[in-house]
């Protein structure tokens, strides 16, 4: 099913795992709500001084920042993010969104489906959850 609607219509919900400091997700398309069946987009979005949880998954980030300025940490390295950047967190590889600046950080961060499916394959449909 095809879908065209405003990002704020998917609720923000504060992400809650260890290690994360003012930062909300949108799942704007996903499996669940849209049909996607490979990929899921969602809009990450990082209060002033925030940051999301320091950790790493075996699926790929792909990002591109809508507004703010901050840092991604990749494994080692730290790079400085604006609007207008894309990012690329390959799987398996220790990362973390920071916001240095003054206003929110803003971003999209598309991401494989697979384990999701895996998931709830194994655990059930409550795995969506993590």
């Amino acid at each position: 099913m095809a879908k065209v609607e405003h990002y704020t219509a998917c609720e923000a919900q504060v992400v809650h795992d260890e290690g994360a400091i003012g930062a909300t997700i949108r799942w704007v398309i996903d499996e669940q709500r849209d049909g996607a069946p490979n990929y899921a987009m969602r809009i990450i979005e990082v209060a002033p001084g925030g940051h999301t949880p320091h950790h790493a998954h075996w699926f790929e980030h792909e990002n591109y920042i809508i507004e703010g300025e901050g840092e991604v940490v990749i494994g080692d390295e730290v790079k400085r993010i604006g609007p207008g950047d894309v990012a690329f967190v390959p799987g398996k590889v220790i990362h973390q969104y920071r916001n240095t600046g003054e206003k929110p950080l803003k971003f999209i961060c598309g991401i494989p489906l697979g384990w999701i499916k895996d998931a709830r394959e194994k655990l059930g449909v409550a795995a969506m959850q993590d």
